[in-house]
């Protein structure tokens, strides 16, 4: 009677079975079919692989890069802020620019020194042909046909390649970045000529720093590689801007992330929390309408709410306004008072902490901002911040109401409604945008530079 009861339980179990196995392929091929037909309407595509660069160029732009000889002070370099140890940025919430100490999420504010007002965002992919470049989108390409637009009072020179590389022109302009103020002595004692040049004058900086590299033989032999028979006297600082680009393209461009692979047709690269989470990005949370094309952001521009924290920038601080800072009044700048640009969201699993100035420190935190932005807005826990910000933070009723006036119509009518679990999937999804290799990105490191300063200190 026992065998027999056995032997009946064993062939309903097997029945069971049976009935089960086809199930989760059932399933994950319907996922698949709704999933790869709701990318079709966002337009969410494989990204091109960028094209090869100069080796020279490269090689040059390299130096540059981890160079302090760059900065006023020789105390910063483009790395500081955006270290590939750290996937191109420095991990904080503000950056710390020239006077500071330290690398990293570690770096600390020198004496009588503010913070950078933004966050330093990660520069991987940032040469895959974006039309804006920045925060606030001040160096851009809005019209397409090449015309760059720089902000006000910089006029960029010819021969820049591309928009990184009319990017890269404005770092050694910036008191707080790298330029350091007039009267600052750099780490040798020495007086700080390009400090002492008035703001009004970029070209004469782009020279006084160029003077700088080409004292240097190394540049000289580095500059002749790279362009040849163009002759030192005929070099400009657009020459550096452009190897600059040419090894962020070469160095930090990472597509082959597992929803890239499931882009190419790889059903089996993203895992079924990971598809669940692609459809409510895709569909119900929303988040494609500002996260869209084929690089899942980086085109427009948009106020979702995010707290004020930090010095503040031009005529508006201690408040930033982001894009309207940039666009008068008659031209509708209102309508982007206090709009940042939208950035794409490959590797953002890597790129913490999260927004403009950077109150985020997880995307668990970003996606519950989303469901609520009012909310949000108005119970910040300052406590996410560092100690050096939280006095920075403004939590006044006026500064609410102004962020609040000009919402994202997409936040501001309504509540995202999403469940602890479909926070969890969204943050799934994010995290299959990260290429393996932007894990590791140490071998972008020199182990020199023509100036002889430490890269790493």
């Amino acid at each position: 009677m026992t065998n027999r009861l056995g032997v009946l339980v064993l062939l309903v179990l097997a029945t069971a079975c049976d009935r089960l196995r086809p199930t989760e392929p059932l399933e994950q091929a319907g996922l698949d079919s709704q999933l790869r037909q709701t990318l079709g309407v966002w337009g969410a595509l494989p990204i091109r692989q960028v094209p090869p660069q100069n080796p020279a160029l490269v090689d040059l732009g390299q130096s540059l890069f981890f160079d302090k000889v760059l900065s006023g002070n020789r105390d910063m370099a483009c790395a500081t802020c955006h270290d590939p140890l750290s996937q191109a940025l420095d991990g904080l919430t503000l950056s710390v620019g020239t006077g500071g100490t330290g690398l990293g999420s570690s770096r600390t504010l020198g004496a009588g020194r503010q913070f950078v007002p933004r966050n330093a965002p990660s520069l991987m992919n940032q040469g895959l042909g974006f039309f804006y470049m920045l925060w606030d989108g001040r160096i851009n390409d809005e019209f397409g046909g090449g015309s760059t637009k720089a902000p006000a009072g910089v006029v960029l020179p010819p021969g820049l390649t591309n928009l990184l590389a009319a990017q890269a022109m404005l770092p050694v302009l910036n008191r707080v970045e790298m330029r350091g103020n007039a009267g600052d002595t750099d780490v040798f004692g020495n007086q700080n000529e390009l400090a002492n040049i008035p703001d009004a004058n970029p070209p004469d900086v782009w020279r006084a720093t160029m003077t700088r590299l080409l004292s240097i033989q190394a540049y000289v032999a580095k500059f002749n590689a790279a362009y040849p028979g163009q002759g030192t006297a005929n070099l400009g600082f657009q020459h550096a801007a452009n190897a600059l680009a040419a090894f962020q393209i070469h160095s930090f461009t990472r597509i082959n992330s597992p929803f890239d692979r499931y882009l190419a047709h790889d059903n089996s690269a993203l895992t079924t929390e990971q598809k669940r989470g692609a459809l409510l990005f895709f569909g119900r949370a929303r988040c494609s309408t500002c996260h869209t094309g084929a690089l899942l952001g980086g085109t427009n521009f948009a106020n979702i709410g995010i707290p004020q924290v930090g010095p503040g920038v031009g005529a508006a601080a201690p408040l930033d306004i982001g894009r309207a800072e940039h666009i008068s009044p008659q031209m509708g700048g209102s309508f982007y008072r206090f709009s940042f640009r939208v950035p794409a969201l490959r590797n953002v699993e890597l790129t913490a902490p999260y927004m403009h100035n950077g109150v985020y420190p997880t995307l668990e935190a970003v996606v519950r901002h989303y469901t609520n932005a009012d909310s949000a807005l108005r119970n910040y826990d300052v406590t996410q911040l560092p100690v050096a910000l939280r006095a920075t933070y403004r939590n006044d009723a006026a500064t609410f109401q102004d962020l609040l006036t000009n919402l994202d119509f997409r936040l501001k009518f309504r509540e995202i409604e999403l469940s602890a679990t479909d926070q969890q999937e969204i943050v799934a999804f994010l995290k299959s945008l990260t290429d393996p290799d932007a894990r590791n990105m140490a071998g972008a490191v020199p182990a020199s530079v023509p100036s002889g300063l430490a890269i790493r200190n």
